[in-house]
């Protein structure tokens, strides 16, 4: 340190001294005098008094000039907000300050476009333009020579607009398989990103996105099922979930419309012989009754007229068939 640097020259010039109590009048408890070991006559202690200070002196300014910047004291450059977060082609406020009384420069380092909005001697307001992509940014600072700078991240995001929910195939039989797929286009970071898939208030799958996927794509969620007998009367979702807490935003949802299945249910074999055999019964049943109508009815007639219709009709039909 450079103030330990004045204290070690300090200390070599008193070193020449020790503290000796003084006997007499002029001693009292507690209050020793600084005097030389050897014993010398009061106007010899005068002149070895100032040849010492002047020593001391001179070794104080030769610390000073040794020791540059001694009364110097480390400043800091400080960013408002810290994080921060900003839609494509979006724009930001950015303050950077420091805590030199008197810098030199300062500055906000980027290529993207800045205006100064204000600015004083210890911090300046930043204006940034046109963000499309994750971007680090530098303020610093010059003070007595020395250049202190902090960076900060910006990230670009994009929140879930649609949720497209998907069921393949929409007619299925009970204790076959199926497809959900969930799809959420156009967003990013893909990293802060977490699709659910839920029948009805059951979460069946969820799914997140590592850091390597590229950004502002379509984030696709799958998963395989089986279809139950309940499942006709549930509504399956899709839920999107960018959480950008940790980035400085907020957490954004997206629900999908729900979908429903068509569950077609089949019917055991031992039902299906029970079914085949009541219907066949039952148009047994039908037929005879039509047959004994038909039979009582012509019955009757010949009871009526003396003959029966259908006898009378076949007799006519070969003089028909004739002419």
């Amino acid at each position: 340190m450079k103030l330990g640097c004045m204290g070690r020259i300090l200390a070599v010039s008193r070193s020449e001294f020790q503290s000796v109590p003084l006997s007499g009048p002029q001693s009292s408890p507690g209050s020793p005098w600084l005097v030389p070991v050897s014993p010398r006559t009061p106007p010899e202690m005068f002149s070895f008094s100032c040849g010492t200070l002047t020593l001391s002196l001179t070794l104080a300014l030769f610390a000073l000039v040794c020791c540059p910047g001694s009364g110097e004291k480390a400043f800091k450059v400080h960013v408002r907000p810290k994080k921060l977060m900003v839609k494509p082609k979006g724009s930001l406020e950015v303050n950077c300050s420091t805590t030199c009384n008197q810098p030199e420069m300062g500055g906000l380092e980027t290529p993207l476009n800045k205006t100064v909005l204000a600015e004083q001697t210890q911090w300046k307001h930043y204006l940034i333009s046109d963000i499309s992509q994750d971007t680090v940014f530098h303020c610093y600072f010059i003070c007595s020579g020395e250049q202190v700078s902090s960076s900060f991240n910006v990230s670009v995001y994009q929140p879930p607009t649609q949720v497209i929910l998907t069921l393949q195939p929409t007619w299925v039989t009970v204790g076959k398989s199926f497809t959900i797929e969930c799809r959420v286009p156009a967003v990013e970071p893909l990293d802060s990103l977490t699709l659910f898939l839920f029948r009805g208030n059951e979460t069946l799958h969820s799914q997140t996105f590592g850091k390597g996927a590229p950004a502002l794509q379509e984030a696709t969620a799958t998963f395989n099922s089986t279809a139950h007998r309940e499942d006709r009367h549930r509504n399956f979702s899709c839920l999107a979930v960018l959480d950008l807490l940790s980035r400085g935003g907020d957490i954004f949802h997206k629900h999908s419309e729900p979908q429903m299945l068509i569950i077609y249910e089949p019917v055991p074999d031992s039902q299906m012989i029970i079914i085949i055999s009541v219907v066949s019964a039952l148009l047994f049943l039908f037929v005879t009754s039509v047959l004994l109508c038909f039979i009582f009815s012509q019955h009757w007639r010949q009871r009526r007229t003396g003959t029966y219709r259908v006898r009378a009709a076949w007799r006519r039909l070969p003089q028909a068939f004739w002419a």
